[in-house]
């Protein structure tokens, strides 16, 4: 691992505790949260699959996937010049280079890049705000990753299913309130959803973010799977959370975590 990294004011590198891999973040721009975490734990990846991430923001999750799965190559794409830095550097970092590619451009412009069809996953962490909606925080890197102001929801979904092969699959973390708008929009574009997971803060409380998966191309059987707790009535964490972070990885979520995110948990 090459650990002569230089920093910006600011930034510090965070160790994931998962094969010495490590992270440059900022805490005073944007941290990831549990459900880049969460998706990373989603995905399916088999040996030699291309893998295209649509908004890598800090790389947390290609970074995490080179842990446990043998990709070919994942071409992640970041619109904010300082934040696809940042990732650029923590994949130097862990030695991810021939791995990892990320590419400095809005994903509307993914065919600049790549061709159609040529795709095994498409995932995305994207942001949860339409751009009409929610309140605009006045940092422009944060604003970027939680509203939809230099891509939509169909940019997205269109995209995806365009680079994707036949039976490829589209994996995504969002917001119950926006589901209509994502199942419509994904058999607009034949990304037929297989799979959904609920994630609910306390068993006792309505879902918050949901897991999907879609296949291109395929048939119509829709899966829910079990929902997944994030707390106990204690506040600590489930069991099933322990057992996607063990417990050194809880301490580091904890810090990473960027603590203004913690609502969408």
């Amino acid at each position: 691992m090459n650990m002569s990294m230089e920093l910006r004011p600011g930034e510090r590198i965070d160790d994931l505790q998962v094969n010495g891999l490590k992270i440059i973040q900022d805490p005073a721009g944007f941290c990831f949260g549990i459900d880049a975490v969460l998706l990373s734990h989603f995905i399916r990846v088999k040996s030699g699959e291309r893998l295209v991430e649509f908004g890598t923001g800090t790389g947390v999750i290609p970074i995490l996937l080179s842990a446990r799965t043998a990709f070919e190559k994942i071409h992640a794409f970041e619109v904010q010049p300082e934040v696809a830095n940042m990732a650029k550097r923590s994949i130097r970092m862990n030695d991810l280079e021939e791995k990892i590619e990320v590419i400095e451009d809005n994903l509307t412009e993914v065919f600049n890049h790549l061709k159609a069809g040529t795709i095994d996953v498409v995932f995305s962490n994207p942001p949860y705000m339409s751009g009409k909606g929610g309140i605009k925080n006045e940092d422009v890197k944060r604003r970027i990753s939680r509203h939809e102001l230099l891509c939509t929801l169909e940019d997205i979904i269109e995209k995806a299913s365009k680079l994707l092969k036949f039976r490829g699959r589209f994996y995504m973390i969002h917001r119950p309130n926006r589901m209509v708008d994502i199942l419509t929009l994904c058999r607009k574009y034949k990304l037929e959803p297989k799979e959904i997971r609920m994630i609910q803060p306390y068993n006792d409380k309505r879902p918050n973010i949901f897991l999907m998966m879609c296949s291109k191309g395929g048939q119509p059987d829709l899966k829910f799977l079990d929902p997944l707790i994030v707390y106990e009535k204690n506040g600590q964490y489930t069991k099933e959370i322990y057992d996607i972070y063990d417990s050194a990885q809880i301490t580091v979520f904890d810090k990473t975590v960027d603590k203004t995110d913690k609502d969408v948990i």
